[in-house]
């Protein structure tokens, strides 16, 4: 055979090798959702998205709210501030010393920089705020807002009310599953539960019996922090989520009791 045929038959298979691989991501990786989350609206409206890293803020300013005996109006209303001021992503600056999910200002005794760049310690400064102001609680979203905030455009928290209201209602268990993540690549966790769950919870215990609203706002906040802490299956009262397919499905009898599992390698815990 001659070198020229032995050459070309080798360029062939090559080739054949490089169109077999090709072949194989496009397979892989064609029709794979985009990594993000989804809450069903509250309200019958359109459903709301999310990135995975605005639900995972989101989650935060919830469970802190959860951990601090918050009610589920106040929740709103920090959700609606998160959204109008930062988007909920977690700025590193902003509009003169503003920083974080907030945009909280040093400078007006909101704590330091890295502080309120700190989505737990923003969040408990907010709500501590919030319920120090008279009559809060009669307040709608946008006022209650305004009054923590003092913005120079105090109405722009109303166009935010559905979705923070729907959002909080996924993320404080009063929607049971109304909050799902897609499209996650679950690895190692970036985070350890434990310790996530203590400082925005104020408890480690995750799994076992719990109320209708506690045992969803729980599951809900491991779905939105699935990537940080490395979580591809959570269980509550008969239904799971898991990573691989994003959605909530039936999968045995309502017992109030809430499982998880972690990716291998991660530390048990909750």
């Amino acid at each position: 055979m001659s070198t020229l045929r032995r050459a070309g038959i080798g360029l062939g298979l090559a080739l054949v090798l490089v169109i077999g691989l090709a072949g194989w991501y496009l397979i892989r990786t064609v029709g794979r959702p985009a990594p993000g989350c989804v809450v069903t609206a509250s309200s019958g409206s359109a459903d709301y998205t999310l990135t995975t890293a605005q639900a995972d803020n989101a989650a935060t300013i919830a469970g802190v709210g959860l951990r601090m005996g918050i009610p589920d109006h106040a929740v709103s209303v920090a959700l609606a501030t998160a959204m109008q001021e930062s988007g909920l992503r977690n700025l590193s600056g902003g509009d003169r010393d503003s920083a974080g999910l907030f945009q909280q200002r040093p400078s007006q005794g909101w704590g330091t920089h890295a502080q309120v760049m700190d989505p737990v310690h923003a969040s408990t400064a907010f709500y501590e705020r919030l319920r120090s102001e008279p009559g809060w609680s009669g307040l709608s979203v946008t006022e209650a807002a305004q009054r923590v905030q003092r913005s120079a455009t105090p109405q722009a928290y109303a166009k935010w009310e559905p979705e923070a209201r729907s959002t909080a209602s996924a993320l404080t268990g009063e929607s049971a599953g109304a909050l799902s993540c897609r499209g996650l690549k679950i690895g190692p966790p970036a985070a350890s539960l434990l310790t996530t769950a203590l400082a925005e919870l104020g408890t480690a215990r995750l799994s076992g019996v719990h109320g209708q609203a506690r045992g969803w706002a729980i599951a809900s906040w491991l779905v939105a922090h699935a990537v940080r802490v490395g979580i591809d299956r959570v269980t509550f009262d008969g239904r799971t989520w898991t990573a691989r397919t994003g959605t909530w499905s039936r999968t045995g009898s309502a017992d109030g009791t809430l499982r998880l599992h972690r990716v291998s390698g991660a530390a048990r815990s909750g």
